[in-house]
C-alpha cells in the first residue's frame, strides 16, 4: 500500500453513518431537540445557582463547573453530528477532526476530574464537618476548578501533538465522530509512543479519578453507617445524584474504550452507533435533570422560578 503523508490527508471520511433515506430528517430533528434541551437545562441551572446567593457554596460552584462542561462537551459533538446527518458525503476536514478530538477528549477528562473534586468535597463535608469551612475556602474551590479544566487540556494537547504528525495510509474512520485511536490505527509508521502515552493518559485522567472517588465514598459510607439515621438520610440524599452520575458516565466511557480498542463485530451497526454516542448525548442531559430534581435546594428554586412561590 502506498504511504500517504499526513500533510496530504486534507479530510477524513466518517464511515459509520448509515443510509437512512428520508429518515435522516427525523433523526436530525430528534438530535436537534436533544441539543436544545441540553443547552436549556444546563444554562438554566447555571443561572439559578449564580443568581441565588444562598447557593454560593463549594458544592454548588462545583456543580456550575460540571454543567459548564456538559455544555462544552455537547457543543463539541452536536453541531458536527447534525451537519453529518443531513450530508450525503460524510467527510470532515483534517483540522476540524482534531478540534473535535480535543473537545470530546478534554470533556471526558474534565468530567471525571469534576466528579472527583465533588466527591472530595462531599468527603470533607460528611467526614470532617467541623473543619469543612476552613478546609474548603473560596481560593481552594477556584484552584480545584481551574486544575480540573487546565490539566486535562494540557494532556490532550500532548496527545494530539503526538498523533497529528503521523503518516497515514488512509483516511476512513469507521465511527460517527473523530477519535484519536481511530486515526492512530490508520498510520503507516511506528505508534509505540502513541500507545504508551495513550495508556498513561487513560490511567491519569480516568482510572486515577475513579480510584479517588471510590476511596472517598468508602470513607463516606463508613461514616454514614456509624452515624444516626438522620445523618445517614442527609448524606444519602446529597450523594445519590453524584453516584448515579459517576456510574452512568463510567459505563459509557468503558464501552467507548472497549469499542475503540477492540473490533466488536457481533454488535449490530445501529446499536454500535447508539452505544458509542451514549455517554456524549445522555450525560449532558442526565446531569442537570438528576441534580435539578434530586437536590432539594435547587429543585425548590426551580419550582419558584417556573411556577411561582411554593
Amino acid at each position: 500500500m502506498m504511504t500517504i503523508n499526513s500533510t496530504q490527508v486534507s479530510y477524513f471520511v466518517l464511515g459509520a453513518y448509515l443510509d437512512t433515506g428520508m429518515f435522516k430528517y427525523l433523526c436530525f430533528m430528534i438530535i436537534l431537540c436533544l441539543y436544545v434541551l441540553i443547552i436549556s437545562a444546563n444554562v438554566f441551572l447555571i443561572v439559578i445557582i449564580c443568581m441565588n446567593r444562598s447557593l454560593h457554596e463549594p458544592m454548588y460552584l462545583f456543580l456550575v463547573s460540571l454543567f459548564a462542561n456538559e455544555l462544552y462537551g455537547s457543543t463539541g459533538l452536536f453541531p458536527l453530528l447534525l451537519v453529518q446527518i443531513l450530508s450525503d458525503v460524510h467527510t470532515v476536514s483534517y483540522s476540524l477532526c482534531f478540534l473535535q478530538i480535543f473537545c470530546l477528549y478534554s470533556y471526558v477528562c474534565v468530567e471525571f476530574l469534576n466528579l472527583a473534586v465533588m466527591s472530595y468535597d462531599r468527603y470533607l463535608a460528611i467526614c470532617h464537618p467541623l473543619q469543612y469551612k476552613t478546609s474548603m475556602t473560596s481560593k481552594k474551590v477556584a484552584t480545584l476548578i481551574a486544575l480540573a479544566w487546565l490539566f486535562p487540556s494540557l494532556m490532550i494537547v500532548v496527545l494530539i501533538s503526538l498523533s497529528a504528525p503521523l503518516q497515514l495510509c488512509g483516511n476512513i474512520i469507521n465511527k460517527v465522530t473523530c477519535g484519536n485511536y481511530a486515526i492512530v490505527k490508520l498510520t503507516c509508521t511506528e505508534t509505540r509512543i502513541n500507545n504508551i502515552y495513550g495508556l498513561i493518559h487513560t490511567i491519569i485522567s480516568i482510572i486515577t479519578p475513579l480510584i479517588l472517588i471510590l476511596y472517598t465514598y468508602m470513607r463516606i459510607l463508613k461514616v454514614c453507617f456509624s452515624g444516626c439515621k438522620q445523618s445517614r438520610q442527609k448524606a444519602v440524599s446529597t450523594c445519590t445524584p453524584h453516584l448515579a452520575s459517576i456510574l452512568n458516565f463510567s459505563f459509557g466511557c468503558c464501552f467507548q474504550i472497549v469499542q475503540s480498542r477492540f473490533y466488536v463485530s457481533s454488535v449490530p451497526s445501529m446499536l454500535d452507533i447508539i452505544l458509542s454516542l451514549y455517554f456524549l448525548t445522555c450525560q449532558p442531559l442526565f446531569t442537570p435533570l438528576l441534580y435539578g430534581l434530586k437536590m432539594s435546594n435547587i429543585r425548590i428554586l426551580c419550582q419558584q422560578l417556573l411556577f411561582g412561590e411554593v
